[in-house]
């Protein structure tokens, strides 16, 4: 159980001091005067103080009329508080009170009990638990169990009753949702309720709910699940409130919440614990509203484009469809190692070729890889695939989609990320690898298409590093695109005609072999899209595959595996056909504007506590 103080500022010259006792007010000072407020806090102290805090430490809030003595230092204010422990001095930030303050006497001669800290007045969570199961407890021997009750009636969310308060006022309404703060005035209490939509303020009084059902309720906690009947209203100070005529305990918390004032802010826990997470931070339940706005638009965008949602297997026999290491499982029926899908490529065009020309999958793949703020080993992508067109029509498509995405959950097609504005209205930037690098290194590998000596002289020459086995022109070429310009490519742009070795699944283009038909695109100096012309040739994609297993062989384990099936399958025939892979985690890091991918997955990987 936490004390703390908050001022209230009346007018220019008086102010107020609540302690508040797991977030509900036990007591409010007088209103003092800035220059007796340090005489009348000591006088407080000395007048058997004692007592009356260790009874707003128990929860006996009706003898409890709290005092404590006040003391300026510096930008800060100090409170003391005497508790059966001693004292602890509890410091708040001051700077809106600097006026009030700056005339109030220092006093030093309680100096020696503000050494205290606030962990000799804080129950442990196990203690809190404990309490509350009492009380849970207390309800079911009197019949009263909210674990039995299995309906609630929800008319209206907060935020319907605020906006359309000339519509509501004094009308009946029915709110249901979580108790956030609690200011007991004795026989009136305000609390706050949070519900999905945002939070309001009922009015509790003991004449209006009968003294059975308000003793009742002043047993409840912050954090309890409660139904709450009344009528809308506005309080004297203006705020759009429901005044309760019938209460109800729908679930009882049994731990408590972190305490308003630093809220939950480790992000470990923040993490592994997103549930509280959301109860305590709106703005992350704000973040997961908006994920599930920019599927769905995505959704409705393609599927009004006459494309196909389709299921393709997660468990594969052979992983395939991108450069990246599998997550091994066994099969015990079958008796087979089996692989967590890399990504959804090789079944959907599978599908291309059995005649169903635009499809698309949006669905989880799994990369047993490293785990930064931009990757997460399992992951939501889309891909899609169209039938009779190539990667210049899946660029059109990617624009218009994120654009669509945007204007579904931003205010603005001009949006911030991490301070820098993106702009999104204007026509992406479409730029080839080659003339990129051209523009950032000064390098131009047209000049010598194809000559690996000259590749890796320059290379060497630039101390660019030259992996075994990746010693071409179009590795050197796309080294020298990683070093010098994919951190220069803030507003959107689509990179085009990457070299063949780094695109085995690809199209070359039949004007220059050594590239392919394929882009990727960058915003903020990040891979936001992956597309190609897809390569429908079965002997140059075998081919493709075997260099692959070379590479697989000399121990690079991203390498792909044959898959004989599939080039089965395009031995049938696939017609010409552009595909599309967009990141949606990192899509919805930008549209938020979310810093590490973990703040837009729900629940990211986390290794176990011990």
């Amino acid at each position: 159980m936490a004390g703390k103080f908050e001022i209230t500022k009346h007018g220019d010259s008086a102010f107020t001091f609540e302690f508040i006792v797991d977030e509900k007010v036990v007591g409010t000072s007088p209103e003092f005067d800035k220059e007796d407020a340090c005489k009348r806090g000591v006088k407080a102290v000395k007048k058997n103080s004692r007592m009356k805090i260790q009874n707003a430490i128990a929860g006996d809030e009706e003898k409890t009329n709290p005092k404590y003595l006040v003391e300026a230092d510096g930008d800060k204010v100090k409170f003391t508080l005497f508790l059966q422990t001693g004292a602890v001095a509890l410091e708040g930030s001051a700077d809106s009170e600097a006026e009030v303050l700056e005339n109030i006497e220092k006093i030093g001669n309680n100096a020696n009990a503000a050494q205290m800290t606030m962990a000799e007045v804080v129950l442990s969570e196990n203690e809190q638990k404990q309490i509350r199961i009492d009380k849970l407890t207390a309800l079911q021997n009197a019949g009263n169990d909210p674990f039995e009750i299995t309906i609630a009636t929800q008319t209206h969310h907060s935020n319907e009753i605020i906006e359309n308060f000339d519509e509501l006022e004094e009308k009946d309404v029915t709110i249901a949702g979580r108790i956030m703060t609690w200011r007991d005035m004795g026989k009136a209490n305000f609390i706050d309720i949070q519900d999905r939509n945002g939070r309001i303020q009922a009015y509790v009084r003991m004449n209006d709910v009968g003294e059975e059902v308000f003793k009742e309720f002043k047993t409840w906690d912050i954090g309890d699940i409660v139904e709450i009947k009344g009528f809308v209203f506005k309080t004297r100070t203006g705020e759009v409130s429901v005044h309760a005529k019938e209460l109800r305990l729908l679930s009882k918390s049994l731990l408590p919440l972190p305490e308003k004032f630093h809220g939950l802010t480790d992000t470990d826990t923040r993490y592994r614990r997103r549930y509280l997470d959301m109860i305590m931070n709106p703005g992350v339940k704000d973040t997961f509203i908006k994920r599930s706005k920019i599927i769905s638009s995505i959704r409705s965008y393609l599927d009004n484009l006459g494309f196909i949602e389709v299921e393709t297997p997660i468990l594969n026999t052979i992983p395939g469809g991108a450069a990246a290491r599998p997550f091994i499982t066994h099969h015990n029926t079958l008796d087979m190692d089996m692989y967590l899908r890399i990504a959804t490529e090789l079944y959907l065009k599978r599908l291309i070729v059995g005649g169903m020309e635009r499809v698309y999958e949006i669905g989880r793949n799994f990369r047993n890889e490293g785990m930064d703020v931009r990757h997460n080993p399992e992951f939501t992508c889309i891909e899609l695939y169209q039938a009779f067109t190539d990667y210049h029509g899946m660029m059109d498509i990617a624009e218009a989609l994120i654009r669509n995405a945007a204007n579904e959950v931003c205010d603005s097609l001009h949006i911030v990320f991490n301070g820098t504005e993106i702009d999104l209205e204007s026509p992406f930037r479409r730029l080839t690898m080659v003339d990129a690098v051209k523009e950032f290194s000064g390098i131009d590998f047209a000049s010598f298409m194809g000559d690996n000596e000259k590749a890796v002289a320059i290379a060497k020459e630039k101390d660019i590093e030259i992996a075994p086995g990746k010693a071409t022109w179009g590795d050197i070429l796309n080294s020298f695109f990683e070093e010098f310009v994919e951190a220069n490519l803030t507003q959107p742009t689509f990179i085009m005609d990457y070299p063949v070795e780094v695109s085995p699944l690809t199209k070359r283009k039949p004007d220059c072999p050594e590239l392919t038909e394929r882009f990727e695109l960058f915003i903020l100096g990040g891979e936001y899209g992956n597309a190609y012309s897809e390569l429908n040739d079965p002997i140059d994609q075998m081919k493709r595959f075997e260099a692959q297993m070379k590479l697989r062989e000399a121990g690079d384990d991203e390498a792909n595996m044959i898959d004989n099936d599939f080039v089965m399958a395009l031995e049938y025939g696939m017609p010409p056909t552009g595909g599309l892979g967009i990141g949606i985690d990192r899509l919805v890091m930008l549209l938020t504007d979310s810093y590490s991918i973990r703040d837009v997955l729900l629940f990211p990987t986390m290794k176990p506590l011990d």
